[in-house]
């Protein structure tokens, strides 16, 4: 008997939604209606104002430049900000992130990390006897 061939549908993705609205509602909602749905810290932070390298940033963004570098890792990433690729600087370099649509409401400093990874050898040359004991797995 030959196996019957199941016929699967594509998986869909959903749309993402922020409190119900679609991402396209948010970019065009200015900044006082986004406000209420804001998570409270950033609201406290856009509430209180931005520094002026923050409204720096957000007028380049506006404005449609191509190459946007920036030091300001506390920068609220706003609706508007989604899929520009931003350098954000991460203390030694610059590194190249595109906002995603996940990160509306997240700080820029969330999606460029500020320490590597380590991870440590077997000990060198000098070290004791007890030192160079490495377990084996």
């Amino acid at each position: 008997m030959a196996k019957k061939q199941i016929k699967r549908m594509p998986r869909r993705r959903e749309e993402f939604t922020y409190h119900g609205y679609t991402i396209g509602a948010l970019q065009e909602m200015s900044v006082e209606d986004l406000l209420p749905i804001m998570p409270s810290r950033a609201r406290r932070k856009m509430q209180r104002g931005l520094t002026r390298d923050e409204q720096n940033l957000l007028e380049k963004v506006r404005s449609g430049e191509e190459k946007i570098r920036t030091h300001s890792r506390s920068m609220i990433i706003l609706p508007e900000m989604v899929g520009r690729t931003i350098d954000i600087y991460n203390g030694k370099e610059f590194q190249s992130v595109e906002i995603p649509v996940e990160g509306v409401f997240h700080y820029l400093g969330e999606f460029a990390l500020t320490r590597r990874r380590i991870s440590h050898g077997s000990a060198g040359i000098g070290a004791t006897r007890s030192s160079k004991y490495v377990p084996l797995k």
